[in-house]
């Protein structure tokens, strides 16, 4: 597995609401996903597509809950071609960290 964009952040909220938060978000979507929830470790995973792999974390901050956010490609064939497609859709890593950004900011407005 190779880990292709990485961010992280801290919510001000306690950490078991925001992981329960972030479990509904996502993977309440549209798209067919396996999931892993291991919630006594604050941990999720959601994984579709033949690379496709969002890993998240949640834990005690002082500030609240940290959250951590990878993107990783676990294909098992054609493992090389993911990191250079990325490429051609500019700005990937970038993308990311906003959504994940735009992400903490809702888990800290939301009820």
């Amino acid at each position: 597995m190779k880990t292709l964009a990485e961010a992280s952040g801290v919510v001000a909220r306690p950490p078991a609401e925001v992981f329960e938060a972030v479990r509904r978000r996502v993977t309440g979507g549209g798209y067919p996903m396996r999931t892993e929830v291991d919630a006594e470790r604050g941990f999720l995973a959601v994984q579709g597509g033949w690379w496709y792999r969002g890993e998240y974390r949640v834990t005690a901050d002082p500030g609240g809950a940290r959250v951590e956010h990878r993107v990783v490609n676990v294909a098992t064939w054609g493992r090389w071609g993911v990191p250079p497609a990325n490429r051609f859709f500019f700005g990937f890593r970038a993308r990311t960290s906003a959504a994940f950004a735009r992400m903490l900011e809702e888990l800290a407005t939301s009820e």
